[in-house]
C-alpha cells in the first residue's frame, strides 16, 4: 500500500527541512520526500495547513506493568501515547517487580508486540530491585533490548556505585538516566521548600537536593568519560550546572517536563494533590531558568514523565497522595500552545527536543524523515482548538492539573511503520483558504 501526503509543512531538523513538501510512503518506509511528488498507484491525501514531523519520542514514561496495572498497563499506555502523537516511548523500570533482569525486559517487549501499536523500549534498572546496593545485569539486559538504565524514582545515592554503573554501561554504549535527589535532604518532602511549604505547613524538598546530585553526576561523567542523562530537571541551579558542564565538554544530556516549564509551586495552593510531583514544582525564577535552558540548548529533551495513578490514590490527603502527573496525552498540546506559540522555541526546535534528540540519546531508530527510514510520522493540526478533559484520556490515569485547559495545536494522526495507529476523528481545524502558518 502506498500513501502520498501532499502540501504539508514538513519539519525535519535531522535534514534541516522546514518547507511545504510531499511525502510518499511505501509499506513501512518513506519512499520519497520533495515537491510535486507523483505516484500512479498511491492513495493521495492533501494535508494543506497540517504539519508533518518525524514520529515523536517520549523517553520517560511509566506504563506500570508488571505489577501496577490498576494505574496503567502496557496497552492503555501505548494507546494514550499514540493519541498524544508519540510513535515511540521508553518505559521506566519502577514496576513490581522492577525491570532488573533480562527476563523482565523480554516480558515487556513481548507484551508490547502483542498490541502492534507504537514502539516501546524498556529501560532496565541500574541496581537490583532499585535498592541502590548491587548493580543489576546491565550487559544481559542490553542484549535483551534494554535501551538505557535508571533507578528512576529512586536516586543512586552511593557515588562509588554510580561510578561503576557509568563505566559498565559505557562498555555497552548505553546511557545511565539518573533521578537526581539527595535522600538526606529530601526525606519526608512533599513540595518545593520555600514560601508555599511554609504557608501550608508541609515539609519541603530544597533545590539543593537536586543540584548536589546533578553536580556529582557531572563530575563522575567527566572522570569516567561516560555519558549521563539527567531526568526531569527542575531548578535554576541544575540548568547552570549542566550548561557549564557542556561548555567543559562533559557528555551530559538532560530533559524537562511540560509541567515544570509551565507551572509553579503556587499550583499546590489548597493542598492540590494533582500538582504533587517529584521533583516538585518550583518557583517562577526556576521556570524562567528552565525556559532559558530550553532556548539555548542546555536542555536536550522534553519528556512527559507520564506517571498515572488511580483516582483513589490521588484523592488521599496530600501527605499520602503519590507523586505524579498523567501527561502523555497533553504534552504536545501544552508545548505547542504554551511554549512554541509564545516564541520560546521554534517548531523545528520542538521536534528536535521531542523526536531527534531522544532518538540520539537512546541510540534508537527514529527522529528523521529521511528516504528509506521507517515511516514513523506525527501529523499535527496547529490550528485545532481543544479543551483538556481528563475523563476522555485513554490512559487509566486521569491525574492532571491541566484539566479544563484550552489549548491550540494537537496531533491528529500517528503513524508507525506506515500503519495508522491513531486518528483524531472529531476535530475542526481553524485553517482556511490562504491561511498562513503562524508558528
Amino acid at each position: 500500500m502506498k500513501k502520498l501526503f501532499k502540501n504539508a509543512r514538513v519539519i525535519d531538523p535531522s535534514q534541516g527541512i522546514d518547507d511545504i513538501l510531499d511525502i510518499l510512503i511505501e509499506g513501512e518506509k518513506i519512499a520519497g520526500i520533495g515537491k510535486n511528488l507523483t505516484s500512479f498507484d498511491a492513495e493521495v491525501e492533501d494535508l494543506t495547513g497540517k504539519i508533518i514531523t518525524p514520529g515523536l519520542i517520549d523517553m520517560h514514561v511509566h506504563f506500570r506493568e508488571p505489577g501496577f496495572e490498576k494505574k496503567e498497563d502496557i496497552k492503555t499506555g501505548m494507546l494514550a501515547a499514540a493519541r498524544g502523537g508519540f510513535t515511540a516511548v521508553a518505559c521506566m523500570p519502577n514496576t513490581n517487580p522492577p525491570l532488573d533482569n533480562p527476563y523482565l525486559i523480554k516480558y515487556v517487549i513481548d507484551r508490547a508486540k502483542e498490541y502492534d501499536l507504537i514502539k516501546l523500549y524498556p529501560i532496565g534498572c541500574v541496581t537490583k530491585g532499585r535498592m541502590g546496593i548491587e548493580l543489576s545485569e546491565i550487559g544481559k539486559m542490553s542484549e535483551q533490548g534494554a535501551v538505557a538504565f535508571s533507578d528512576d524514582g529512586s536516586p543512586i545515592g552511593n557515588s562509588a556505585l554510580m561510578k561503576r554503573a557509568l563505566l559498565y554501561a559505557k562498555g555497552f554504549d548505553k546511557v545511565i538516566i539518573d533521578h537526581c535527589e539527595d535522600p538526606a535532604l529530601s526525606e519526608g518532602g512533599q513540595i518545593n521548600e520555600g514560601y508555599m511549604s511554609f504557608k501550608l505547613g508541609l515539609t519541603g524538598i530544597p533545590a539543593s537536593a537536586e543540584e548536589i546530585m546533578v553536580a556529582r553526576d557531572v563530575i563522575l561523567a567527566k572522570e569516567t568519560k561516560s555519558k549521563v542523562h539527567i531526568a526531569h530537571i527542575s531548578t535554576k541551579g541544575s540548568v547552570e550546572i549542566i550548561r557549564r558542564a557542556k561548555e567543559l565538554g562533559v557528555n551530559v544530556t538532560c530533559e524537562v517536563t511540560p509541567h515544570h516549564l509551565i507551572l509553579t509551586e503556587d499550583e499546590v495552593e489548597g493542598y492540590n494533590p494533582l500538582a504533587k510531583v517529584n521533583p516538585p514544582l518550583r518557583t517562577s525564577e526556576d521556570v524562567e531558568a528552565l525556559i532559558e535552558g530550553l532556548k539555548d540548548g542546555t536542555i536536550d529533551c522534553i519528556t512527559s514523565d507520564h506517571a498515572p495513578h488511580t483516582k483513589e490514590e490521588k484523592e488521599m490527603e496530600f501527605e499520602y497522595a503519590p507523586f505524579g502527573i498523567s501527561g502523555i496525552e497533553t504534552s504536545l498540546g501544552l508545548i505547542l500552545d504554551k511554549i512554541v506559540k509564545k516564541g520560546v522555541i521554534s517548531l523545528s526546535q520542538m521536534v528536535e527536543k521531542m523526536s531527534l534528540n531522544p532518538a540520539k540519546i537512546l541510540n534508537i531508530d527514529g527522529g528523521t524523515l529521511k528516504q528509506g527510514s521507517f515511516a514513523d510520522i506525527t501529523i499535527i493540526d496547529p490550528y485545532i482548538e481543544w479543551t483538556v478533559k481528563k475523563e476522555e484520556f485513554l490512559s487509566k490515569g486521569k491525574n492532571t492539573p491541566f484539566d479544563g485547559y484550552k489549548l491550540r495545536g494537537k496531533a491528529i494522526r500517528t503513524i508507525v511503520k506506515g500503519k495508522e495507529v491513531y486518528k483524531e476523528v472529531h476535530h475542526e481545524s481553524l485553517v482556511g483558504p490562504g491561511r498562513r502558518f503562524d508558528l
